[in-house]
C-alpha cells in the first residue's frame, strides 16, 4: 500500500481519487489590514490561497461571510453550519461515481 521513499504518502492503487465538492468561506471584513506593514500583502495571499482551493473540484462553492472577520465560526456560526451540512452531498456523489 505504501510506495516510494516517503511512507507518509498513502497510495491507493485500486481506485482513482475523485475530488468531492469544496466549500470555501471567506471573511467579509478585512482582518489582516490592521497590520499596515504586511497586512494588505497577507490578505491578498490569503484570498489567492482560497481561490486555489476552489480549483480542486468542479463542484466548489465560495461563500462570503459579510459581517465576519477571521473567526467565521464564531462571528457567523450559521454560515459555518450550513457549509458543514452541504459538504456530504457532493462527497457522497463523488464516492458513488456520480
Amino acid at each position: 500500500m505504501f510506495q516510494g521513499q516517503n511512507p507518509e504518502k498513502l497510495v491507493i492503487p485500486d481506485g482513482k481519487v475523485r475530488p468531492a465538492g469544496v466549500e470555501v468561506i471567506e471573511h467579509g471584513q478585512p482582518y489582516f489590514a490592521a497590520v499596515p506593514e504586511y497586512g494588505p500583502r497577507l490578505e491578498k495571499a490569503w484570498v489567492a490561497g482560497q481561490r486555489e482551493w476552489l480549483t480542486l473540484s468542479g463542484d466548489s462553492k465560495l461563500t462570503t461571510a459579510e459581517k465576519s472577520r477571521h473567526h467565521i465560526y464564531a462571528d457567523r456560526p450559521d454560515i459555518a453550519v450550513r457549509a458543514i451540512e452541504r459538504v456530504p452531498s457532493p462527497a457522497a456523489r463523488a464516492a458513488s461515481g456520480g
